[in-house]
């Protein structure tokens, strides 16, 4: 009963001055919305930047890379071996090929793996497009076209043609868009590559490519595994390549260690191979952040200032009170329930305007050559956004509430009413 009526006097306070009281809700109402269409925004930014490379990079990348030669030779000689510096390196990395050796058994043992979620071999090779009497300087992935869209999402970066016809028509080619249109190669065409060995091989154009990357756009096209072993005269087991994915990405640096080890081969991982896309994400989610509460932070302050004013001018008020038998705790109660009020209202009202702030913006039409597969403005709707947000509005519209109800109930009921 007792709480009951303090929430009353808190109410009709609250109402007696009712146009500071909106000023106040829509400070933290502007906040809100602000905070979480700001954040849904910057976070679906994120994610489309990070789908253009990181989504498209295995967690861990098997290969064989080219290595100079650890120990030269005047290293081993005993004239030599107390001397600090060894000025004369000749010795030059071995001619290795860059097939995984034991291929097929490495698959196998990663399969099994309970933390891999999948595999998908590759075989990548230089080649020239050959235009006219022009040769253009290219790279063909061999793939397993399921698996990559499985793994990779590959279907999603195909703008024209399905990927599953790399393997529907033999000798099927994949080109990236920029070298397609350079070439003016349309899908049902036969354009011919030549090999770094000076073997040339007829294609059929099936599809385009497009990763809203030009630099890759216009040197990489994608066949399927068996046509890049048929273009290089490789056995079925040829690969330069073995992309895996983790059930988590944050297993990844250590993961590769192991495997690297494991399987006498190198290894990378997606942080170390593209660390400044996460880089670049985590400031601009950081920046968003910032400004969100930035901007609650200034309506807690507003909050603070109008509840300043309504003690100074409810004095007599709050004396009464005292004099009738209410505790500074119940005083306490009453203003930061005034705070409360504020905050819960103009934070949900927040929320649904963010809400709606996002939508709009999710409508808004985005269309770019570089990223085709895109048509509006994306954005992210995680409720974790909404709870953050509104969570932080509560806390903060407390606390601007807590420190002038604490001066409220110390006010003396004496001297206020001996003073009138």
């Amino acid at each position: 009963m007792k709480y009951a009526l303090l929430i009353q006097i808190s109410r009709a306070l609250l109402l007696a001055r009712w146009k500071q009281t909106l000023v106040a809700a829509i400070g933290v109402t502007f906040s809100i919305t602000m905070f979480i269409a700001l954040l849904s925004f910057m976070s679906g930014l994120n994610q489309l930047l990070d789908g253009l490379i990181i989504n498209r990079t295995p967690h861990v990348r098997l290969y064989n890379d080219i290595k100079t030669s650890p120990v030269q030779p005047v290293a081993l000689s005993a004239n030599f071996k107390g001397a600090s510096h060894h000025f004369v390196r000749s010795v030059k990395p071995k001619a290795e090929r860059p097939e995984i050796r034991n291929s097929r058994a490495i698959i196998k043992a990663l399969q099994k793996d309970p933390m891999v979620l999948g595999v998908a071999p590759k075989l990548v090779t230089q080649v020239f497009y050959n235009l006219g009497a022009v040769r253009i300087n290219g790279i063909i992935n061999g793939i397993q076209p399921q698996q990559e869209k499985r793994l990779f999402l590959f279907q999603d970066y195909v703008t024209l043609g399905d990927a599953s016809d790399l393997d529907r028509v033999s000798g099927g080619i994949i080109l990236g868009k920029d070298i397609a249109d350079k070439m003016m190669a349309a899908p049902g065409e036969v354009i011919y590559v030549t090999t770094i060995t000076g073997a040339m091989m007829p294609l059929k154009v099936v599809g385009y490519f497009q990763s809203g990357l030009r630099e890759i756009d216009q040197v990489n096209s994608y066949v399927s595994m068996a046509t890049a072993q048929k273009l290089l005269g490789k056995p079925s087991n040829y690969m330069t390549d073995i992309q895996v994915k983790l059930r988590d990405i944050g297993n990844a640096p250590l993961l590769a260690g192991q495997f690297s080890k494991r399987f006498s081969v190198d290894a990378i991982d997606v942080q170390t191979e593209n660390a400044q896309y996460e880089t670049g994400s985590f400031i601009r989610s950081l920046i968003s952040y910032s400004v969100g509460i930035t901007l609650l932070v200034v309506a807690g302050f507003g909050i603070y200032n109008i509840l300043n004013m309504m003690i100074y001018e409810k004095m007599d008020s709050i004396a009464i009170l005292k004099a009738t038998g209410f505790s500074g705790w119940d005083v306490k109660f009453i203003f930061t329930g005034i705070a409360a009020g504020i905050g819960i209202l103009g934070g949900l009202i927040g929320l649904l305007l963010g809400f709606g702030a996002s939508l709009l913006i999710d409508q808004v039409p985005f269309e770019t050559s570089s990223l085709p597969t895109i048509k509006t403005y994306p954005v992210n709707y995680d409720p974790v956004f909404y709870l953050i947000g509104f969570g932080f509005s509560a806390a903060t519209t407390f606390f601007a509430g807590y420190f002038p109800a604490r001066k409220a109930s110390r006010i003396d009921p004496v001297i206020i009413i001996r003073g009138k």
